[in-house]
């Protein structure tokens, strides 16, 4: 027969292992949320810059995204592409250097299909 003890104290372990594992699969990796990918949070960097025109494109997979908008610089209207990277400390999208992080491999494929072939 299986003592009481033997009992309580795998149950113990059990609940512990299964706190501590909960704990760092939550702590250790990080994705945004899909709140945060939405047309508002891509083009907040860009409002600085120039009236926004409109949004014609966006898409996000894990920490990286694509933005396709029209901005408007005085009388003229202006296509851009953005290459964008969650910045997790300030829990915002951020522009990231097409120069540094477009090259196969870098970026996941729809990112870097959408992100780095436009004007």
């Amino acid at each position: 027969m299986v003592s009481i003890t033997r009992v309580v104290t795998a149950a113990v372990v059990a609940v512990g292992l299964g706190w501590l594992v909960a704990r760092a699969t939550t702590t250790s990796s990080f994705a945004p949320s899909a709140a945060s990918c939405s047309a508002a949070a891509l083009s907040a960097p860009v409002q600085h810059l120039a009236t926004t025109g409109g949004i014609n494109a966006y898409g996000c997979e894990g920490s990286w995204a694509y933005l396709w908008a029209t901005i408007m610089v005085g009388p003229n209207r202006i296509g851009v592409t953005e290459l964008m990277r969650f910045d997790t400390g300030a829990n915002a999208w951020r522009f990231a250097s097409r120069a540094t992080y477009c090259h196969p491999g870098a970026l996941p494929s729809v990112i870097y299909r959408r992100a780095c072939f436009s004007n």
